[in-house]
């Protein structure tokens, strides 16, 4: 393996045509640069300097091995620099994910902060739920990823991951606006228990969600149809298809046609996290984004309707 320090000499004695005067420029002894030199070739396996009465010459491995080392420091110095700009957030990357409701309010207004401040940083989110995001996450695909678990029941145990908590979201349950319990005092969820239900996707995080609050109402939901669009979910609610849970995050823009409730204590809650390795090198950038979404977490206004609230 070549050392870089001594290309270093060996480009110095070409460029000023002898060791004294490389030993001058580098502020070495004319000793050290002979030195310098000679383990170089040894570590080259070949002679790189010509020696004689009128001065010193490169034989054609010497400037070959020149022509190489200008490249080499060219790119250790951009190397150098990069680093530099990483490290104070005028450079990088930040690679992220987030389930759709996160994905659609909190993390628009975090990037648009975080551009705000560090206008170098490049940024990149794709939407993904916690089951697909979490195993990119630990395997270097992702720096941060938005999850979220149930509150009252344990988390995935996971070593790997480490979760920041930033806020609780509520769910809550839509209604039809001429659904016979929409306008019902204390509406409980086991009110709703003959009810056709409108759930995520077979082993999505919320359709797992929505079973476990039934069952700890007393009963398993009948599901009629599965959407993991909160859009098309609405919509089956508005035509009277079937009740839903819905998060609080999810919840854009008042309609007519459907009545949000609250089911009081028995609200399910979902936690949401930020999600990064655990023990692991974090960048500047990965570090930075976790207290611009805890800020926006803690000032964040959920579009909350006017809500009937049970209780």
């Amino acid at each position: 393996m070549l050392d870089v320090r001594r290309m270093r000499v060996l480009r110095a004695v070409a460029q000023h045509g002898s060791f004294s005067a490389a030993a001058e420029a580098l502020s070495f002894t004319q000793s050290a640069v002979s030195q310098q030199i000679a383990a170089l070739e040894r570590e080259a396996g070949t002679t790189l300097v010509e020696r004689g009465v009128r001065g010193i010459r490169l034989t054609d491995a010497g400037r070959a091995l020149v022509r190489h080392t200008d490249a080499i420091l060219a790119s250790l110095a951009e190397a150098e620099a990069e680093l530099e700009a990483i490290a104070g957030l005028r450079g990088g990357r930040l690679r992220m994910a987030s389930f759709e409701s996160a994905g659609a309010t909190l993390m628009p207004l975090a990037i648009a902060t975080f551009k705000e401040r560090h206008p170098g940083v490049e940024l990149s989110l794709q939407l993904a739920e916690p089951h697909e995001s979490l195993p990119r996450l630990k395997s270097g695909e992702l720096e941060l990823a938005l999850s979220f678990d149930a509150r009252g029941l344990p988390a995935a145990g996971d070593a790997a991951v480490e979760r920041v908590h930033l806020l609780d979201d509520p769910l809550y349950i839509a209604l039809a606006a001429d659904h016979p319990l929409a306008r019902k005092r204390n509406l409980r969820l086991a009110d709703l228990a003959g009810e056709p239900w409108i759930a995520g996707t077979p082993n999505s995080a919320c359709e797992a969600m929505l079973r476990r609050a039934c069952e700890t109402a007393g009963f398993a939901p009948h599901v009629s149809f599965e959407s993991d669009d909160y859009g098309a979910i609405l919509g089956f609610v508005a035509a009277g298809v079937g009740v839903s849970l819905m998060a609080e995050l999810a919840l854009r823009g008042d309609r007519d046609d459907i009545v949000i409730r609250s089911l009081g204590r028995e609200t399910p809650v979902r936690r949401i996290h930020a999600a990064v390795l655990a023990g692991g090198y974090r960048s500047p950038a990965t570090l930075a984004m976790l207290d611009i979404l805890t800020g926006v977490a803690a000032d964040y206004r959920p579009h909350r309707p006017e809500l009937a609230l049970a209780g």
